[in-house]
């Protein structure tokens, strides 16, 4: 599997069925050159206009599953929620 490949798929969290974002890049370990973790970029702010969320990083120990659309992990990851415009217009 190629980067390109690894970011056309979406991550999945496995215990809740959320989609956390599609796979962005690799982390490295410098001392040993080794796969330390999965980036998943921060979502978009009002179409990226104002910046973005914080960069996700997943443990690579928490991939669980690798299939052909998307990658499937056990983490404990807190996920910002990203409430819509309406609802931040409205203040519900």
């Amino acid at each position: 599997m190629t980067l390109e490949e690894l970011h056309h798929k979406d991550v999945i969290q496995a215990r809740t069925g959320a989609n956390l974002g599609r796979a962005d890049d690799l982390a490295f370990s410098p001392e040993t050159g080794r796969i330390e973790g999965l980036i998943l970029h921060g979502r978009p702010r009002l179409f990226g206009l104002l910046g973005r969320q914080e960069d996700i990083t997943l443990p690579w120990g928490d991939l669980a599953q690798w299939g052909e659309d998307v990658i499937l992990v056990n983490t404990e990851v807190a996920i910002p929620e990203r409430p819509g415009l309406l609802r931040r217009l409205l203040g519900r």
